[in-house]
């Protein structure tokens, strides 16, 4: 397979560099072009929620890499322009700003965009938290109220109502679900966060959906209503209810666009174009089914991946998903997949000591770990999840 003369990675995220670097790293010396629709080179997501919103990193320490060390690649970056358009047939991107870019590949490595709730643009003092503006932002309104309301319990929410609270505010969260990250790890572990979350003093308001904002009738948030009719009052409100593939703008590139851009098992959406990271749903070779994956770990490893299927690496991309979060002083690596339904057990450490491993199981087949700050026992059982996925199922 010959080398592309030309490789365009629209989106300069963490998966978008990674891919560029991997590119290179690799011995491609065609022409290489990021293009970004922040004004910010690339940089790290993960700490936006917890140093860079507590305020133990200035922000430029959140940047992937310096400078110096990017201008090495020799790739153009074209920053702070968002594409608007891909012609899958020619590989070329129109941009807001009128440019057009053709390229021999292209990797689509947007990410995804906050979901919102109906009316709080129109209202100061709501957020969402998903770009280092976002979180300059919330920080700004954290340091000048006094009490903050989280809608959304998953992950992000959960990091931001810890930091919040660390940060001294009087932080109520509050989601459907009955407790902290309960859809991302289960009864059983979401359940201690509950206990950890009440101790530290986060106002668990959970097991109710949210129905609106109520404003203080001079455009600035005085609280959220809940299904149940309770008003929460709130200084600053976080909305981290997911997010969503940023696809609008391939609506009409012909792609398959279903929660994602839809992919083969080498990450290829089209002749000569790819996905990446978060905004990536490919086909899964052990798991027979699309995935779609939002977490660091991915973003680098898929990136990788498609950085060397573009370099003539004929192999299919089927990882074993790993993420982490870090909440006051628990930190929980999670390795596989963690479904709802699995029967968990325990395997090593104690869970009133909150550290341990816990191991998910659905059907009797292994498909994932947790460690509560047991990380290297975690990963150590990792293999479990391994050999389950190369085990083949059984024809009836």
């Amino acid at each position: 397979m010959t080398a592309p003369g030309r490789v365009l990675v629209v989106g300069a995220s963490a998966s978008g560099l990674t891919t560029a670097e991997t590119l290179r790293r690799k011995g491609y010396t065609g022409a290489l072009t990021v293009l970004g629709d922040e004004p910010h080179a690339p940089y790290d997501r993960p700490p936006l929620s917890k140093q860079v919103l507590a305020g133990e990193w200035e922000p430029d320490r959140a940047a992937l890499r310096t400078e110096d060390v990017l201008s090495t690649l020799d790739a153009e970056f074209l920053l702070g322009d968002p594409a608007v358009a891909l012609d899958p047939a020619t590989r070329t991107v129109r941009t807001e700003s009128g440019r057009e870019l053709s390229a021999d590949a292209v990797v689509i490595a947007t990410g995804v965009r906050a979901r919102r709730l109906p009316g709080q643009d129109a209202l100061a003092g709501v957020h969402v938290l998903r770009t280092l503006d976002d979180a300059l932002a919330l920080r700004k309104d954290l340091l000048a109220g006094r009490r903050l309301v989280v809608v959304g319990e998953g992950v992000l929410g959960s990091e931001i109502a810890a930091t919040a609270c660390k940060l001294g505010l009087d932080v109520t969260l509050t989601g459907p679900l009955d407790a902290p990250m309960a859809l991302q790890v289960g009864p059983l572990v979401s359940g201690v966060l509950a206990d950890l979350h009440t101790e530290r003093g986060v106002r668990l308001r959970l097991g109710n959906g949210v129905t609106g904002l109520t404003d203080d009738g001079a455009g600035r948030v005085a609280g959220v209503r809940l299904g149940s009719g309770e008003t929460l009052p709130a200084d600053v409100v976080v909305v981290a209810i997911g997010a969503v593939p940023a696809t609008d703008w391939l609506a009409d590139s012909g792609l398959r666009l279903d929660n994602g851009v839809l992919c083969d098992p080498r990450c290829r959406a089209a002749d000569g174009v790819y996905a990446v990271g978060d905004v990536a749903r490919w086909h899964h070779e052990w798991l027979g089914r699309p995935v779609r994956l939002e977490n660091r770990t991915n973003a680098t490893e898929q990136a990788m991946a498609v950085a060397a299927a573009i370099l003539g690496d004929d192999r299919p991309y089927a990882p074993v998903p790993y993420f982490w979060t870090d909440q006051f002083d628990a930190k929980l690596q999670v390795h596989g997949f963690l479904p709802p339904e699995a029967e968990v057990d325990v395997v090593e450490g104690d869970l009133m000591a909150r550290r341990f491993v816990a191991r998910y199981r659905l059907d009797g087949v292994v498909t994932g770990v947790l460690g509560w700050n047991m990380p290297k026992q975690a990963r150590m059982r990792r293999q479990e999840i391994v050999d389950a996925f190369r085990t083949p199922t059984p024809t009836p």
